[in-house]
């Protein structure tokens, strides 16, 4: 799974476009973040949220938590089912138009 952050957006919709119009909107519902968090924040999607935080931003913009946050199911980097049991080969297959590679044996005695 993943997501998208859509905080940027709802500012601009807002009306503002910078990060410093934030920190008094979130003061006037008890947020105390520092400039560099509040950057965070808008610049990039969180790895952690706090819901206190969510709920404010909620209510600066008079939208919901999924307006802001946008899940979508990532592509998978599993090996399909029928290969999970089998160990990778070693041996690559021929190309088209490049030779393979010699095996080279013990001369015979």
């Amino acid at each position: 799974m993943g997501y998208r952050w859509h905080l940027r957006e709802q500012m601009a919709a807002a009306g503002m476009f910078t990060t410093t119009d934030l920190i008094p909107k979130l003061a006037e519902r008890s947020i105390e973040m520092h400039p560099t968090q509040v950057w965070r924040l808008v610049t990039g999607p969180p790895e952690r949220l706090n819901l206190q935080v969510l709920a404010a931003l909620c209510d600066i913009f008079g939208c919901t938590p999924g307006d802001l946050i946008e899940p979508y199911v990532a592509r998978s980097t599993q090996r399909p089912a029928s290969a999970a049991g089998q160990r990778p080969s070693r041996r690559r297959a021929a190309e088209p138009g490049r030779p393979r590679p010699a095996k080279i044996a013990p001369a015979d005695e």
